[in-house]
C-alpha cells in the first residue's frame, strides 16, 4: 500500500482548521502563512487542525481530492438553480448517479496526475467508485424493517455515567438478544437490500432486520463481531475515521475494520470527529462527507454508501451535501421501523439499550412504527 498521503495544507486542513472561511479566505490565509513562516509545502505546516488545537493530532489523512469537492458543490449549486427554475429541466441538476468521483490524489499537485504506472486516472479507480447505485423505478414503496442501534457490547466500567450505562449491553445479552431475534424467525439483512427494495422492489425475507452499531468502539470487534459470525449473522459499523486514525485504543483499527468488512459486515460513515452536523456551513460538511468517505475508501479499496449522522445531528443542508457526495441514504435516531423511497436519508432506527431484555426486544420489533 502507498504511503499515506500528507494531509498538512490541503483542502482538508485548510478546512478543518478554519471552516467559516470562503475558499478564497483560505487560501490566502494558507499563502500568506507559508510566506511570513517559510515552510516547506512537503513539511508540516503552520496551520493548527482542530485536533491539533485540543492536543489530539494523529497520523497523516487522505487529502481531500479539490476535483471532489468542485464536482460536490457544484452538484449543490446546480440542485438549488433547478429548483428556482422548475420550467427548464434542461438546466437541472446532473444526477447523482452519474457522478463519476476521483480517487484521493497521492499528494496534492497544482495539476492533480494518477500514480504511476497508471496512465489515466479513471484506470486508477476501485470498481464501486463509478457504481450509480440502484436505478429508481418510479414506484413510492414503504417497508417496515426494524432497523436495531446499538453502540458498546461490553460491561460499563464502575465509574460509568448515565449516558455510558444506557448505551452498553453486556456481551451475554447481546448474545441473548441475536438468539432471540433469529427465535423469532427473522432474518438479518444489509442496508443495500433494504434500499434495492425500496427503489427498485427487490425482494426481502419474510421478516426482516438490520443491525447496526455506532461509532466503531473496540468491543465491536471483540465481543460483537464473534457473536454475530457465530450465528451466520451480518451488521453494518458506523466507524468515525479520524479517532482509528489517531489509533485511541477504545476505537477499532483500520485491520478489525478490514477483517470485519471482509467477513460480510457493512462498513458506514460516522463522520471524521463525531461532531454535529446540523447548521453547518457548506465547506464544513463537504469535509465532513468527502473527508470520512476517501478514508474509508483509502483504507478498504471501496468506499461507504451509507452515512449515519453523529449524535443523530443533521438537517436539509447536511442531506443535501452526502446526497451530492454521491452516499445513497443516511440514518437517524429517529425512533421507528417503517421507511420510504421519497425518504432515503431519514431512516429511522430503535435504539437498544443496556436494560433491554430478549422480550423487550421481541416487543420492540413486533411493533409497527
Amino acid at each position: 500500500m502507498l504511503p499515506r498521503p500528507r494531509s498538512t495544507n490541503s483542502i482538508s486542513s485548510a478546512l478543518r482548521a478554519r471552516p467559516g472561511l470562503g475558499w478564497a479566505g483560505l487560501l490566502l490565509l494558507a499563502l500568506l502563512a507559508g510566506l511570513l513562516l517559510g515552510f516547506d509545502a512537503g513539511q508540516p505546516g503552520p496551520l493548527l487542525t482542530a485536533d491539533q488545537d485540543m492536543g489530539l493530532a494523529g497520523p497523516p489523512r487522505p487529502t481531500v481530492d479539490p476535483a471532489r469537492v468542485a464536482a460536490v458543490r457544484a452538484t449543490v449549486q446546480a440542485r438549488l438553480a433547478a429548483l428556482q427554475t422548475p420550467q427548464a429541466p434542461e438546466a437541472s441538476a446532473t444526477p447523482v448517479s452519474q457522478i463519476a468521483l476521483p480517487l484521493i490524489q497521492n499528494q496534492a499537485p497544482a495539476t492533480p496526475t494518477p500514480p504511476p504506472p497508471t496512465p489515466a486516472a479513471p484506470a486508477a479507480q476501485p470498481a464501486s467508485s463509478p457504481d450509480p447505485g440502484p436505478t429508481p423505478d418510479g414506484v413510492l414503496r414503504t417497508a417496515r424493517v426494524p432497523i436495531l442501534m446499538y453502540h458498546y457490547v461490553s460491561e460499563p466500567p464502575e465509574d460509568a455515567d448515565a449516558y455510558r450505562l444506557d448505551l452498553s449491553v453486556p456481551p451475554e445479552l447481546f448474545a441473548a438478544q441475536l438468539d432471540r431475534i433469529l427465535a423469532e424467525g427473522y432474518t438479518t439483512i444489509s442496508l443495500e437490500q433494504l434500499l434495492r427494495h425500496l427503489v427498485q422492489g427487490a425482494p426481502l425475507p419474510e421478516k426482516p432486520v438490520i443491525i447496526t452499531l455506532d461509532d466503531g468502539y473496540r468491543d465491536n470487534y471483540e465481543n460483537a463481531f464473534p457473536l454475530l459470525r457465530e450465528r451466520g449473522m451480518t451488521a453494518a459499523f458506523f466507524i468515525v475515521t479520524d479517532f482509528i486514525d489517531e489509533g485511541r485504543p477504545e476505537y477499532l483499527t483500520w485491520d478489525m475494520v478490514r477483517e470485519m468488512r471482509d467477513a460480510g459486515m457493512t462498513i458506514g460513515s460516522h463522520g471524521r470527529n463525531h461532531v454535529s452536523l446540523k447548521e453547518q456551513d457548506t465547506d464544513y460538511l463537504i469535509w465532513q462527507a468527502l473527508g470520512s468517505l476517501e478514508t474509508i475508501q483509502y483504507e478498504l479499496g471501496e468506499r461507504p454508501w451509507f452515512v449515519a449522522y453523529p449524535g443523530g445531528e443533521y438537517d436539509q443542508a447536511t442531506i443535501d451535501i452526502f446526497k451530492s457526495a454521491n452516499y445513497w441514504a443516511g440514518l437517524t435516531t429517529i425512533q421507528g421501523a417503517t421507511h420510504r423511497s421519497d425518504d432515503l436519508f431519514q431512516l429511522r432506527r430503535v435504539r437498544v439499550r443496556g436494560t433491554t431484555t430478549p422480550d423487550d426486544l421481541a416487543r420492540l420489533l413486533a411493533l409497527d412504527w
